[in-house]
């Protein structure tokens, strides 16, 4: 197994995720379509392109569908990995000298037509070094997005010469008036990749999205599929929302993506995907979401500098298909861990940064405490799967090393288009999702490995709920109680205590495990036939026989 930890940005005009490749055109045919619409592809402010054209009937506009229809003939034949290349001083640029470039904001896209939104794109180079194609659809018709120099600032870099009006670009950013009226900020961008990230109102960039994973936790090296090409409709005056359309392609895939984005407090994305499989795939992950996790609360060992905390998520929050509330507490593990949660048409899934005290991180720069989570919501029925959450070590916070995604059951059927639709939604907090208490804090004691010959380890897991109905029975807290469960060895012990600070209650249960093996430990809160809490999961392994990489499983 070869784990991929991928390098996070800094920002999403300064960083860098994983490489996407070039759309395959030729040079001639790209430099004459870029060099006839140089004039009015990038101002935006001709009083021609602010007009429809006038006469006859209109072509049928651009949309979804062409994009399907482009990604079945790509699905169709062999994958070509041959891609455009940059000019060497592009590609030896360091990631220092990388940062350096910025888009010029007065040469933004769209700023002369009287909308909130503005199109940013990014410049290739250091390891955005395989361009993709943009285009603009202005009243139906595609118009692809000529590079320039001009549009950029270089700071100490020297500027480029003679380069190519077709080179094409790392990806783009959208502006919108996000927190303030007058103010333009940052809602979204694609740039590495199928990568991309979203934000609300008052949160900050923090974990990615990203449009379609390939056997990232398995057994194979893990597949990055890219896009090919970007269109974005040009948004009128009065647009709420942003339409996006990607030809997405890999080795084993060819996709074609349509991302519907809604800027507000909490800013939501609907995306709909079609998936042609080139080859069977066993661990394709659908809505795959990509966080950072290197200490938590417990995690005194793994902190290496004044920080409490540090990391972009500090749980997985789920609801099954039965209705289910579950909540996994990301762990920065010894060795790769994969832990499956088996589930049909599943309600809804995420990485969610539950901790919002500025205290609990002291960061004065990332500001993990405003960084948001993301809620998955799948639209129609997916079948039998799994949410897989993949954890891998790291000793560097500049590394995403949290993986969660959807697993299908049943492989996609080879040479067949299978669509998926869900909507992604930036959270602040996850009180408003269901009505139960919610964990707040989870500790675990240290291990003890087989202290009396006896062939087991044992452990303590000390959980925190508050929130819901929990404040009602504080009056009598004999009458809730623990249900506390392990898929091997025992609960040797289970104790709850009243916990009024927090309006809720700390649950103490003690596990026993023999050697070698790994289990899934639960535990909720009820009273009497009623459930009062969501479900807190754990995963835990004791050593004595050969185990790594872990592999549990939630049914």
């Amino acid at each position: 197994m070869q784990p991929h930890i991928v390098r996070r940005p800094s920002g999403s005009t300064e960083g860098a995720d994983a490489v996407a490749d070039a759309a395959r055109l030729g040079r001639s045919r790209r430099d004459a379509l870029a060099l006839l619409l140089s004039s009015c592809a990038m101002g935006l402010s001709p009083a021609a392109a602010q007009t429809p054209p006038a006469g006859g009937p209109q072509a049928k506009s651009f949309g979804y569908d062409d994009v399907v229809r482009q990604a079945r003939i790509l699905g169709e034949r062999p994958f070509d990995a041959d891609s455009a290349t940059i000019p060497a001083e592009l590609s030896k640029l360091t990631y220092d000298s990388y940062r350096e470039i910025r888009f010029r904001r007065d040469k933004a896209i769209w700023q002369e037509g009287g909308s909130d939104f503005r199109l940013l794109p990014f410049h290739l180079g250091f390891l955005h070094d395989k361009p993709v194609q943009l285009h603009v659809i202005r009243y139906g018709a595609p118009m692809p997005i000529p590079f320039t120099t001009g549009l950029y600032e270089y700071g100490k870099v020297p500027v480029p010469k003679q380069l190519s009006p077709s080179l094409g670009f790392a990806g783009f950013a959208v502006t919108t008036n996000l927190n303030d009226p007058k103010v333009q900020d940052e809602v979204i961008s694609f740039l590495g990749a199928s990568y991309f990230r979203l934000i609300g109102r008052g949160q900050r960039y923090g974990l990615s999205a990203r449009s379609l994973a390939l056997d990232v936790g398995g057994e194979q090296t893990e597949e990055f599929p890219f896009m090919r090409a970007l269109w974005v409709e040009e948004p009128s005056r009065d647009s709420t929302e942003l339409v996006i359309y990607a030809l997405l392609d890999s080795p084993s895939v060819a996709g074609a993506y349509r991302y519907v984005v809604t800027p507000g407090q909490e800013t939501h994305v609907e995306v709909t995907a079609t998936i042609i499989p080139r080859k069977s795939i066993a661990r394709l992950g659908i809505a795959p979401l990509t966080s950072m996790f290197q200490a938590g609360e417990g995690d005194l060992a793994l902190r290496t500098d004044f920080r409490p905390e540090i990391h972009d998520s500090d749980g997985l929050m789920m609801q099954t298909g039965g209705g289910e509330w579950i909540w996994r507490p990301i762990k920065n593990p010894k060795a790769l861990r994969v832990s499956s949660f088996g589930d049909r048409n599943p309600r809804g899934f995420g990485l969610m940064q539950r901790d919002r005290e500025f205290g609990h991180y002291q960061d004065l720069e990332a500001h993990y405490h405003a960084r948001p989570g993301y809620w998955i919501e799948p639209q129609g029925d997916w079948g039998e799967g799994r949410v897989e959450l993949i954890e891998i070590p790291t000793d560097n916070e500049a590394f995403d090393n949290i993986v969660a995604c959807w697993t299908p059951q049943t492989p996609l059927e080879v040479g067949k288009p299978t669509a998926f639709s869900y909507r992604i939604t930036t959270l602040s907090t996850t009180d408003h999702l269901h009505p139960y208490a919610q964990t707040q804090n989870s500790f675990s004691g240290a291990d003890v490995e087989d202290a009396q010959g006896e062939g087991v380890g044992k452990k303590r897991f000390i959980v925190d709920f508050s929130g819901g109905d929990l404040a009602y029975f504080l009056s009598d807290p004999a009458r809730v109680e623990i249900a506390a469960s392990t898929t091997l060895g025992t609960i040797a012990a289970a104790i709850l205590v009243a916990n009024p600070d927090a309006k809720g209650f700390r649950a103490i249960v003690d596990a026993t495990l023999p050697n070698g093996q790994t289990a899934e430990l639960r535990m909720f809160l009820k009273a009497r036939g009623r459930t009062l809490s969501e479900t807190w999961t754990s995963t835990w392994s004791v050593p004595g026989s050969p185990a790594s990489p872990a592999k549990a499983v939630e049914n």
